[in-house]
């Protein structure tokens, strides 16, 4: 499984359509989503919003350039970094999609069409599909793309994704369906997360061997001791550690936000970075920014989105190119 500054052929981005999910947020959450579109195919990169239907299609068509292309999939919500496939790249530099169960988060949101977004997204894209035998979402899992695999044990050990699995049992199917070799285990993931601590919103690798993990902002920080955990054991593995800052408090204190410039996504030549109406938002930008001195860095609104779950990773899925294409 390639690192994700590796290069890639293409990135598909969800689109926000179901009424009954998103309610008053709806209308914000295509319009933030549209922008993220726009602002990495303005770059020349191809990418594919995702819509479930002929009206959810119109409503993206009215919002992004004609650079954006559109493909109608089957989904339940747009969280496709879960639901849509991994792409593996083998000994042969043949590209195959990598699938695997999904749950709804633990069985938080069973929502229909889910389960067919994988083989869909392969198929539109010409890879090879398999699904393997146990739970998995992508957003659990940071690759270096040299054997390393980042993760929490909140989510990967969870009983309610695979109860009958030891942690030797998943780190076996880790090697054996995604090629990792190697595991870094952070503790917890944000609080507030529903996705019981993907790490996408914790910690995300820049380079092999360096790993980027927020420092608390202010004294009411919800995450400060979650992220003190996450840079010893980073550190205590043998990482070198990265600071970016926290959005700080995000919500009420006992309704926490998972709000993370963390869920920033790695295109072929920008970072786009969600922001939140912080006043953290530009300093975050900027710090992203320079940990990836050959993209530039783009902040974007991403406060509408975040009131379903998640961010800009979350919600895109990317594909990287065959070796023969590739920068490495």
């Amino acid at each position: 499984m390639p690192a994700e500054w590796a290069k890639q052929d293409w990135i598909w981005i969800g689109f926000p359509a179901h009424a009954d999910l998103w309610e008053d947020d709806l209308a914000p959450a295509q319009a933030q989503m549209a922008a993220f579109a726009n602002a990495v195919a303005e770059t020349g990169q191809q990418v594919r919003l995702v819509v479930r239907d002929d009206a959810a299609e119109a409503a993206a068509r009215a919002l992004v350039s004609g650079a954006v292309q559109i493909e109608q999939h089957t989904y339940g919500d747009i969280w496709l970094r879960d639901t849509g496939p991994l792409t593996l790249l083998g000994p042969d530099g043949a590209r195959r999609a990598q699938g695997f169960g999904f749950n709804g988060w633990g069985g938080k949101y069973l929502l229909e069409g889910d389960q067919e977004t994988g083989p869909s997204l392969a198929a539109a894209g010409g890879l090879p599909y398999a699904r393997a035998d146990w739970i998995l979402e992508g957003g659990a899992i940071e690759s270096d793309g040299h054997g390393l695999v980042v993760t929490t044990e909140q989510c990967l050990l969870n009983p309610n994704r695979n109860p009958l699995l030891s942690r030797a049992d998943i780190a076996a199917n880790l090697r054996r369906d995604l090629g990792f070799e190697r595991i870094l285990w952070l503790g917890d993931g944000l609080k507030g997360d529903h996705t019981d601590g993907h790490v996408d919103n914790l910690a995300r690798m820049i380079a092999p061997g360096t790993i980027a993990i927020p420092r608390a902002s202010g004294t009411d920080d919800p995450n400060a001791a979650v992220y003190a955990d996450a840079r010893a054991r980073a550190a205590g593995f043998g990482m070198s550690v990265r600071d970016v800052p926290s959005p700080g408090l995000i919500g009420e204190a006992d309704d926490v936000e998972p709000a993370s410039y963390m869920n920033f996504v790695i295109c072929n030549d920008v970072v786009v970075v969600p922001t939140y109406g912080s006043p953290h938002d530009a300093d975050a930008v900027t710090e992203i920014g320079a940990l990836f001195p050959e993209r530039t860095a783009v902040g974007l609104p991403a406060n509408a989105v975040l009131t379903g779950g998640g961010s800009f990773h979350c919600a895109s899925q990317h594909v990287p190119a065959a070796p023969q294409e590739s920068a490495f």
